[in-house]
């Protein structure tokens, strides 16, 4: 009954890919008309992101998989994976299967954050399976990225917990705190990697970093890879070799 509805809800896998390639190609002609006059956008640095299914098409679109090609002045510089999820488990993947199950196999050349959540894999009872299983979530996502690339797991929350709180997420296992600091250090944790790595703005990235503590959340694991990393002038240094 899940597959069905899921299915007859929500556009297939390769259909939802091809929807962003066309927002994105959109983004030229028709984003300065809703922008204010002294706005102008810079689209050389465009970030792409997604949660659960949505961070699975972001990681798509990037890797290619869009029928509908982007257009010159349309480049993706940074994805942002919000709990992705490729399937239902290994053997039942969505299309497309951009999984490999092989480390650093996807062939991106831009900043990747993948932000994971500790009870997505864990289903509400024993009737109801996971939302983000094993072999197919944030753990497989931020495995098969190259550097650079960062991960941060929220243990103690759900695969719904960074949503507005009369979002139930009926399916899926929830924290039991509440979703409002999830929501800060979700929102904390992608406006800082973005600012690192398209402004060249790295402090409130380093400090997440050096410093998960200091997170409304428990950010455990925390992990980031770089083709360099050394400490330089009190911070890590995120630019690549």
């Amino acid at each position: 009954v899940i597959d069905q509805l899921f299915d007859r809800v929500l556009p297939s896998g390769p259909t939802e890919v091809d929807y962003v390639a066309q927002v994105a190609n959109w983004l030229p002609s028709g984003l300065p008309s809703v922008l204010p006059a002294t706005v102008e956008p810079n689209l050389g640095k465009l970030a792409v992101s997604g949660h659960s299914r949505g961070g699975k098409s972001a990681f798509a679109l990037a890797l290619g998989y869009a029928e509908t090609p982007l257009v010159d002045g349309v480049t993706i510089s940074a994805i942002v994976g919000v709990d992705p999820v490729a399937g239902r488990s290994k053997n039942r993947r969505t299309d497309p299967r951009i999984l490999t199950y092989e480390p650093h196999s996807f062939n991106l050349s831009v900043p990747v954050s993948v932000i994971g959540t500790g009870l997505g894999n864990k289903g509400k009872s024993l009737l109801t399976p996971p939302c983000a299983p094993d072999e197919v979530n944030h753990v497989e996502f931020y495995r098969e990225s190259r550097a650079p690339a960062s991960h941060f797991v929220a243990s103690d929350y759900g695969h719904m917990d960074m949503l507005n709180d009369w979002f139930l997420g009926m399916m899926c296992r929830s924290g039991r705190g509440p979703r409002g600091p999830m929501r800060r250090a979700v929102g904390g944790i992608v406006v800082a990697f973005l600012k690192a790595y398209l402004e060249g703005r790295r402090d409130d990235y380093v400090a997440i970093l050096e410093n998960p503590l200091a997170a409304p959340v428990k950010l455990s694991p925390v992990d980031n890879i770089v083709p360099y990393a050394t400490l330089a002038g009190g911070g890590l240094n995120l630019a690549a070799a």
